[in-house]
Parts: C-alpha cells; sequence; structure tokens
C-alpha cells in the first residue's frame, strides 16, 4: 500500500478557497481584529488616524497596530521579521487584507507610538471591567529585570563619563585646577549621543548587567495586567506609591479602597503613609534591619517598647530612651539612654557591646507597623498566586527571552505596553473563549 498524496503544484482548483475560510470563528486573529476594530484611534493620537486627502496613501494605523499584536503573541518582535510573516502568513494575509509594508515603516510605527499603545492598553482594562474579568478589590506588584538592548562594555564607557563630568563639575570650584574646555565637551557630547542614556548595571538571573526593572500592578480576579512602568531603579523601594497609584486611577470605583499587596521589598513608611491617605490599603511585610552585633545573641529592637505619649523607648530592663538626634538622610529619629545607665545596667552583656544601646525608629513607624499587620499569610499567598504567573509568560512566552529590542527607556517602555496588552489579551482569551471574547469585543 502506498503513502496518501497530496494535490499536484500545479493543480487548479474550481472552488478556490478564500482567506475568510481559512481562519477558524475563535482565531486570535479575530480577537485582534475585533479589539483594534472598536479604538478611537484619533481619540489615542495615532498619527495618520484619518487618511491625508493628499499625497501617496499611508498605511492605516489599526493594520500596523493588528501586526505588532500578533507579532508579539507569536514572539516575533522584529521589524524585518514581521514583514517577511506579512508575505507568507495566511493568518497575517487575513487579519491585514494582505498587506506588506516594510520594515522601516514597521519599526516606525513603534517608535512613534509610545503613549498611544499604552492608551490602548487602558481601553482594554477599561473593557474587562466591564465585563468582569477586573474587579479592582485586590492588586498585587511586583518587580522584574529585563534586560537592556546596549551591551556591559558601553553602559560601562557612559558611566565613566558621567563620573568624569562629575569630577570636573567639583573640580571647577577650585582655582587651582586647570579644566580643559575642549575635553569636557567632547565628553559632553559622547554622553548626548549615547544610544543607551538610562540603562543602568542590576542583579539579573545572569548576573550583574544592564538592565530595566519592570514594574506591574495585576488584578487578583484573572491575574490582568492593569498598570506597568519601566524605571531605572535597581531595586522596588520607592515603587510602592506610584504604582498603587497608577492601579487605583486604572481599575479602582470612586469611594472604595484598594488593596495592594507587595513584598518586603516595597517597604517604605512614608508611601505607605502616602497611599493610606489616597484610599489605598498597602499589605507589606516591614524591611527593618536585624541587629547582628554580638553574633546576633543581642536584644533586637522588638524587645523594646515605644511609648507615643512620651516619645520614648522601654528597654527590657525598664530603662529610658529619649530621642537624641534626627537623621534626616535615612529619616529616622535615634534614641539612646544615659551611659551611666547603661553601663550599670545588668543587661548590658545581652543588649549592646558599647558604651550605650542606640534604638533607630523611622518617621513613619506607624504607617510601616499597620502595613506590616495587614500582610498576613493569606495575603502573601495571593501576591504569589497572582503577580507571578503573568512575570512569567512575559518573560518567556511573549518576549521569549527577557531583553528588550528598542534602546532608551522610552524604546523600553513602548516595547513593554504592547507586550502587556498582546498578555492581556492572550489571558482574556483563555477565560473568556475566542469566540464569545470576539463577539464581546463587536457588540459592545
Amino acid at each position: 500500500m502506498g503513502f496518501m498524496q497530496g494535490e499536484g503544484r500545479t493543480q487548479g482548483t474550481l472552488f478556490p478557497v478564500t482567506l475568510e475560510e481559512l481562519i477558524p470563528d475563535d482565531h486570535v486573529c479575530r480577537v485582534i481584529d475585533a479589539f483594534v476594530g472598536r479604538l478611537d484611534m484619533a481619540a489615542l493620537e495615532f498619527e495618520r488616524a484619518e487618511a491625508a486627502e493628499t499625497g501617496r496613501p499611508g498605511y492605516d494605523p489599526r493594520d500596523l497596530l493588528k501586526l505588532y499584536l500578533y507579532g508579539y503573541l507569536q514572539q516575533i518582535r522584529s521589524s524585518r521579521r514581521l514583514e517577511a510573516e506579512c508575505r507568507r502568513n495566511i493568518e497575517l494575509m487575513w487579519l491585514l487584507g494582505r498587506l506588506a509594508p516594510d520594515h522601516k515603516t514597521i519599526a516606525e510605527f513603534r517608535r512613534l507610538h509610545r503613549e498611544a499603545v499604552t492608551g490602548a492598553g487602558a481601553e482594554l482594562i477599561r473593557f474587562a471591567r466591564s465585563v468582569g474579568l477586573v474587579r479592582g478589590e485586590w492588586v498585587a506588584i511586583d518587580g522584574s529585570k529585563f534586560r537592556a538592548v546596549s551591551s556591559s562594555r558601553s553602559v560601562r564607557e557612559r558611566e565613566v563619563l558621567e563620573r568624569y563630568l562629575e569630577e570636573m563639575e567639583a573640580a571647577d570650584t577650585q582655582d587651582e585646577v586647570v579644566i580643559d574646555p575642549g575635553a569636557v565637551a567632547e565628553a559632553l557630547e559622547k554622553l548626548r549621543q549615547h544610544p543607551e542614556p538610562e540603562a543602568r548595571f542590576m542583579r539579573t538571573t545572569s548576573g550583574q548587567a544592564p538592565a530595566y526593572n519592570v514594574q506591574t500592578a495585576v488584578d487578583a480576579e484573572h491575574a490582568l495586567i492593569v498598570a506597568q512602568q519601566v524605571t531605572d531603579e535597581a531595586n522596588d523601594t520607592r515603587c510602592l506609591q506610584p504604582m498603587a497609584e497608577a492601579a487605583q486611577a486604572a481599575v479602582a470605583e470612586p469611594g472604595r479602597a484598594l488593596n495592594v499587596v507587595a513584598d518586603a521589598g516595597y517597604s517604605n513608611g512614608e508611601q505607605a503613609e502616602a497611599c493610606e491617605a489616597k484610599g489605598i490599603v498597602p499589605h507589606v511585610p516591614a524591611n527593618r534591619a536585624v541587629n547582628n552585633q554580638g553574633d546576633g545573641t543581642l536584644f533586637d529592637r522588638k524587645e523594646f517598647t515605644y511609648q507615643s505619649a512620651m516619645d520614648i523607648f522601654l528597654c527590657p530592663a525598664g530603662q529610658t530612651l529619649t530621642r537624641k538626634q534626627l537623621s534626616r538622610k535615612d529619616r529616622a529619629v535615634l534614641y539612646a539612654a544615659a551611659t551611666e545607665v547603661c553601663g550599670a545596667c545588668a543587661l548590658k552583656s545581652r543588649c549592646t557591646s558599647s558604651s550605650r544601646r542606640w534604638i533607630t525608629r523611622h518617621l513613619h513607624d506607624e504607617a510601616l507597623n499597620r502595613m506590616h499587620e495587614r500582610a498576613t499569610p493569606e495575603a502573601m499567598r495571593l501576591r504569589r498566586s497572582t503577580v507571578e504567573h503573568p512575570f512569567a509568560t512575559l518573560k518567556y512566552r511573549i518576549f521569549a527571552h527577557p531583553r528588550f529590542l528598542l534602546r532608551g527607556r522610552n524604546g523600553a517602555q513602548t516595547e513593554m505596553s504592547l507586550a502587556v496588552l498582546a498578555y492581556n489579551l492572550k489571558r482574556m482569551i483563555n477565560v473568556l473563549g475566542g469566540r464569545r471574547f470576539s463577539l464581546a469585543l463587536a457588540t459592545s
């Protein structure tokens, strides 16, 4: 018995197959088409949202946005690869009506539309709220490092230039130092033209590397990303308030508190207090220093009781530690007992190895305590089950590898906006199903 035989390459057909027949009703292309079709491109400020009356016709920004969304969902981010796909991919032929823009046009669209793509993502979240996929009650925040496009050598050279200019600025105040204006001007010009002016060395899974810290706020109902931001902050300490406020603007209803949960890396009493003032309830473990003097055998800070009425601490021996110093840099107040009191204390050997014991209290210590008490094991489990899934999908299902293609923080932000929009579409398809999702988009 022979093998099954296909049709001959020169065989004609009496009834040709149409592109419409090749795309199933629940296909992702139909979801992309329905979503982009309902956007007000002019209101979102896409370039050429209205066709020009004269000159050569341009590409509709709807078609280019469809192309990028399809590409990111298929791990195709390169403009040259997208150009090639337009000429051979049946799904893209259906989606774009057989249009095949060149790679320069494709790349230019992505470069110009950072704010517009972010606005399109916000429109999708508003739609998700309208169909009950986003509740806006609990949001989890987390950050992850994505490699920048520049090499380590390039970023090191930029940092050397930055240090040189800082040294010249400091030396300018000293009369005896001679500064070469030509060298300074050359350094300034090199710094101005550097292709990656903002990426910093950060700790990644492959060691220290030029990277950006990507922040996301994820709604707990169906793990949809409701806000995202690309930052050059090496850690998350200063990201609690901006991300919580972005999430509140995206999903919270007026008059209703928004619960925000994050890990101890977001411990920031000042920002926690600011969040509470705006109706945001942070659930974050306080990240306090540990007294590791004396091999960890000395009394920990928690053994000292703060008396707010008198602004003092009571030590385990019942002695009083009064306010001594204010550190504006660390935003903390330092307390200590009198030297003679500590010197005569029977518990001194278990308390401190110096002449007296010092205790540090943060200026926003009450806010730190409140958010720490709210960070229950249940809240922490909710955080892990909510925010870790989207990052895994973004890194290895959307990006294929966590590295940006566009230079600069603005370029990275554009890429992340497209990736998050693609992720949310994919997630909503998984929840609703392609056919139901397309129908809801078309009829809403």
